[in-house]
């Protein structure tokens, strides 16, 4: 965890209890008791989650966390003593990850404190690796396609293409091997086809990577997918 988990809770004993709470789990956190307090801690602490109780002495929690979505991204997770389906579908609504009534079980806290933390963690993860991948991903769970971590709209067509070559770059394959691999039926399309296949996925890798050379022709033979795409730290 980067940052401190930032407890908004006027009522003293809960405001100890939950940072006790925390404490015992080696989980890093500062509480205060208003809106003014927690916006001058939000400056000057890096803070990873926000625990925020709705009712405040100098304002509403809900307009808080509306506050908050402006500028902080992290999970924050409501801790108050209203109860109604109505408040929580509004908490989760503006942007709360967790809902917690009270009387609540500090145990309890900390565990689903842990598992936004950790939901949280792996997001950042996810959008660093976009951020640094270089090259050309051809995610065949999910069915989609980067270039330099942009996303690649494709056809079903062109990702069985694509799929077929990534798996071996530098590969060449002919026209009758990709007609095979990416066509259901191949006897009912014609080379040509995989020829204007390639020309639009050039077209729309130009688009993100004008210099790149995704898809390599060798005429006569077929078609191969630029070995030297990498992933960069993979």
């Amino acid at each position: 965890m980067k940052g401190k988990v930032l407890v908004i809770e006027d009522e003293p004993s809960i405001r100890e209890s939950v940072g006790y709470a925390l404490r015992t789990e080696g989980i890093d956190s500062v509480s205060v008791s208003t809106v003014g307090e927690a916006r001058r801690a939000m400056s000057d602490t890096q803070v990873s989650l926000v625990v925020l109780d709705v009712g405040l002495p100098d304002g509403n929690g809900f307009d808080f966390c509306r506050e908050l979505r402006t500028h902080f991204a992290g999970p924050v997770l409501f801790l108050t003593a209203r109860s109604s389906e109505v408040d929580r579908v509004v908490g989760l609504e503006i942007g709360g990850g967790d809902y917690v009534t009270k009387p609540f079980s500090p145990r309890e806290l900390t565990a689903r404190i842990r598992n936004l933390l950790r939901m949280a963690g792996a997001r950042e993860e996810e959008a660093s690796a976009s951020v640094e991948f270089v090259g050309l991903r051809v995610d065949r769970e999910r069915a989609c396609v980067f270039l330099n971590g942009e996303p690649v709209t494709v056809s079903a067509s062109e990702f069985r293409l694509l799929a077929t070559m990534e798996s071996r770059p530098g590969r060449v394959y002919s026209r009758d091997l990709l007609l095979e691999a990416a066509w259901e039926d191949p006897g009912a399309s014609l080379d040509r086809t995989i020829d204007s296949h390639v020309k639009n996925l050039r077209a729309k890798f130009r688009q993100i990577a004008p210099e790149t050379e995704v898809i390599r022709t060798h005429r006569g033979l077929g078609y191969s997918l630029n070995p030297n795409l990498t992933e960069v730290g993979a």
